[in-house]
């Protein structure tokens, strides 16, 4: 039950935010800010892919003990794509508030990025083996958590000082996100159960992707 349940749910979450990625890479027009949350929303869907299809492979056949070198493989690669995720929102919250100059910020995103990157790559991480370090777990995970901060404040500001309703909720969705993923990080690989938070995770980025292709619809109805 647990394969049958846990493989349609991804195969409907990596088809939405992909195929609503793509329609808003086309439907954009000139509007940079969307062209950029509809390349954000392919990057999400195809680096959850990596992880998320060798999974379901796993369920369906002979188990996830079967699959540890690929499922490592798959991890690695989400945490890299899920990083460029975050710096492409970003951009995003640049180009909607305008946002002019703030070389700090910026300088702030790059570090923490190239941090998080730097830190996946370590050989202690130990991607490939059934027994990774939980500590490395956490390294990789604070300049993540940290840039992650940096856009919930940023959004959360941004969008309250603008009045701007379509993307109130923009911070909300990043807090939920990081809300049920840090339990798993420390806890799920002695309280298995708690794998499962990775369910509402999912469902707070298909939120952020929402709330993007919600804006450009209406803005879209609006000139029609």
């Amino acid at each position: 039950m647990q394969a049958i349940v846990e493989t349609l749910f991804d195969t409907v979450y990596l088809a939405s935010v992909i195929t609503i990625g793509i329609i808003m890479i086309i439907k954009s027009g000139k509007r940079k800010q969307y062209r950029l949350f509809g390349i954000m929303a392919v990057v999400l869907g195809a680096g959850d892919s990596f992880h998320l299809v060798p999974r379901a492979l796993a369920l369906c056949t002979t188990g996830l003990e079967n699959f540890t070198g690929a499922l490592g493989l798959g991890k690695f690669i989400t945490s890299i794509t899920m990083t460029v995720f975050y710096v492409i929102l970003y951009y995003v919250w640049r180009l909607r508030y305008d946002v002019k100059g703030q070389n700090g910020i910026t300088a702030a995103v790059y570090l923490l990025s190239a941090l998080r990157i730097i830190l996946c790559l370590f050989p202690q991480n130990k991607w490939l083996d059934g027994n990774a370090p939980l500590s490395w777990g956490v390294y990789r995970n604070i300049p993540f958590a940290m840039l992650g901060l940096m856009i919930i404040l940023l959004f959360y500001k941004s969008a309250k000082e603008a009045g701007d309703s379509a993307f109130k909720h923009m911070w909300l969705t990043i807090v939920l996100s990081f809300g049920f993923y840090i339990p798993v990080v420390l806890w799920a690989d002695a309280v298995p159960m708690i794998g499962m938070l990775m369910i509402p995770k999912t469902c707070a980025y298909v939120w952020t992707v929402l709330i993007g292709f919600g804006a450009m619809r209406r803005e879209n109805q609006a000139r029609n």
